[in-house]
């Protein structure tokens, strides 16, 4: 029997760390990989059963790269769940199944993803597919990919069918603080990259953002819902050549 290790990485992560790891009750261990919460994550989580371990973090992929490492010698295979994710009961046996299969390096599942409090399943929100499920010497993340993480595998991938449940955005104020994050990290990858930002991009590149979304992957369907969140996208699409713009005016290092 293959031994699997439930992975969360957290930063203050009070309000959902236990419904977390009490839904990672299949695994033979969970390991809260803690980036110094200020809040009761740790805590909690140790009242609730798990390994903690607290790493300083530097970006996504070094932190995930970090837990990985930081396994038990006999896991065979980690789930990395967030915090704010939850393995429905359907999710948990059938990963139970697949591990036993010797072929795979690595299964990515499907996401049910909850935006402002609506299951989401146009504009590109399903069936989001997330690379989660890994073997353990066969994995890692690409240091080069520091948000967004792209794991790299020894081996072919596999899909799963039952979807994991991410209650994503609350509400609006966490959307936007989360978007001018991700905004900033790509302008910067532009800026870096020696891009100049046009005209055009601050028109096209938000319309085509939002034809995209709303159109193209269907956000129509999701009525006002998919209206609003193409919308805000598309206008954080126009921020990101904003920032762009911003800093190759300032002059900053690497551009």
């Amino acid at each position: 029997m293959s031994n699997l290790t439930g992975i969360v990485l957290t930063r203050n992560e009070e309000e959902h760390i236990v419904d977390c790891i009490q839904s990672l009750w299949f695994t033979d261990e969970v390991l809260v990989f803690d980036s110094y919460s200020d809040d009761r994550t740790v805590s909690l989580a140790s009242a609730n059963g798990a390994r903690v371990i607290q790493h300083a973090f530097l970006n996504y992929a070094s932190q995930r790269n970090a837990a990985l490492h930081a396994v038990s010698d006999s896991t065979d295979w980690v789930l990395f769940v967030d915090a704010d994710e939850r393995v429905p009961v359907d999710l948990a046996a059938e990963i139970l199944e697949v591990i036993q299969e010797p072929d795979y390096a690595g299964w990515r599942v499907p996401r049910h993803n909850y935006l402002f409090g609506k299951l989401t399943l146009w504009a590109g929100w399903y069936p989001d597919y997330q690379t989660r499920l890994l073997r353990v010497g066969k994995a890692h993340y690409d240091p080069q990919r520091q948000v967004h993480e792209l794991v790299l595998l020894d081996g072919p991938e596999g899909t799963l069918k039952h979807p994991l449940v991410h209650y994503n955005y609350q509400d609006i104020e966490q959307f936007h603080r989360k978007q001018a994050q991700y905004s900033e990290y790509d302008a910067r990858i532009l800026y870096e990259q020696g891009v100049r930002p046009k005209l055009r991009n601050f028109i096209l590149q938000p319309w085509r953002q939002f034809w995209w979304r709303f159109v193209a992957l269907k956000g129509y369907r999701d009525g006002f819902h998919g209206l609003r969140l193409s919308v805000l996208l598309a206008w954080y699409e126009y921020k990101k050549y904003r920032l762009l713009q911003q800093m190759r005016s300032k002059g900053e290092p690497g551009g």
